[in-house]
Formats: structure tokens, C-alpha cells, sequence
């Protein structure tokens, strides 16, 4: 059984290992800028263009969409409706998030299946412009489901071995933004 120290470490791990995957969003998304912009001037100066270049930035896309959604996941920056919960106890807190990393997990789980066998029949089909297997684009739920599923089932141990705080109960953003709360003004709410 792992101790806190352990999970303190396997936490310290996964913070440097997100930090890796926005570097790899970031050469993702420069690499799709570079082949799309390339491609344009191609297209309008010299009336040629790269054939890769369509094919190629939309697997990057969908590579960065899904690092994305995995950084979101490990960071808690997905928003969320939270009014019900933050009403309940801390122990109606515990259960709930329970109760929806569970789901979560079993809907990565379902997702890790479907993108298996996916990859897997698509391993000798090669895509229409650069001849790469197809494996490449199924394989990302495989690394998302892989990845996802290791983010929240050490959530799920630290929820249940009382390694989380009270603050963290709450897993979601309400909202992008927190406005600051302005002060009450009684004499602004008088009517002349």
C-alpha cells in the first residue's frame, strides 16, 4: 500500500510529466501554424503546395485537442456546476466526488477499449495523403484513456485514504473567471 510519501512523489511525477505535454501542445500547435501559413504562401506565390500539410495538421490538432483535455483534467481547470455540492458536508463532498471519478473512470475505461480494438484494425491502413498508418489517430484515445485513467484513479486513493483536503473536494471551475467580490452598499440600494 502506498504511504503519503509515495503519493507525494507519484504527484511530483505526474506535475513534471503535465509540464512535458504543454510543451508537446505547444510544438503541436507550432507545427500546425507552420504547415498551414507555409502552405498558404505555397499555394498563392508559388501555385504549389505541401500535400502533407492537410492531413498532418489535423492529426496534430486532435493530438493537442486531447493533451489539452488531459492537462485540464490533471490541473481541475474544466468547468463545472458545483452549486449543489459546495452546499453539502464535507462527507456528501466525498461521496459525490466518489461517486463521479468513478464514472469517470469507467468511461475511460470504455473509451481505452474502443480506441484498442480501433487502433488495432486500423494498423495497416494507411491515410490518403502521407501513407501513415491510421493507428496513429486511434492511438490517441489510448493515450488519453491510459493517461486519464492514472490521474484520476490517484485521485480516487487520495479521496479514499484521506489525502485530500476539504478544498479540494471540489474538482471543477464554476466559471473562467472569479469576479472579485464588491462590497455591499446599503446607501446605493435607497431609492430617492
Amino acid at each position: 500500500m502506498a504511504t503519503s510519501g509515495n503519493v507525494g512523489a507519484i504527484t511530483a511525477v505526474m506535475d513534471g510529466y503535465f509540464k512535458f505535454l504543454k510543451v508537446v501542445i505547444a510544438i503541436c500547435l507550432l507545427v500546425m501554424v507552420v504547415l498551414v501559413f507555409g502552405n498558404v504562401v505555397l499555394r498563392y506565390a508559388f501555385n504549389s503546395g505541401i500535400s502533407l500539410s492537410e492531413e498532418l495538421s489535423r492529426w496534430f490538432f486532435v493530438w493537442m485537442t486531447f493533451i489539452g483535455g488531459l492537462v485540464g483534467l490533471h490541473e481541475r481547470g474544466h468547468l463545472g456546476f458545483d452549486m449543489f455540492v459546495n452546499a453539502m458536508p464535507p462527507t456528501g463532498k466525498k461521496v459525490c466526488l466518489v461517486a463521479a471519478l468513478a464514472l469517470m473512470i469507467f468511461c475511460c475505461w470504455i473509451l481505452l477499449k474502443g480506441s484498442w480494438a480501433q487502433t488495432l484494425i486500423n494498423l495497416d491502413v494507411a491515410a490518403p495523403t502521407s501513407g501513415l498508418s491510421m493507428a496513429f489517430i486511434y492511438g490517441m484515445g489510448v493515450f488519453f484513456a491510459v493517461n486519464a485513467l492514472a490521474v484520476l484513479l490517484l485521485d480516487l486513493y487520495r479521496v479514499l485514504f484521506g489525502q485530500i483536503s476539504e478544498s479540494e473536494l471540489i474538482m471543477v471551475k464554476e466559471t473562467q473567471d472569479q469576479p472579485e467580490e464588491l462590497p455591499h452598499d446599503a446607501a446605493n440600494d435607497q431609492k430617492p
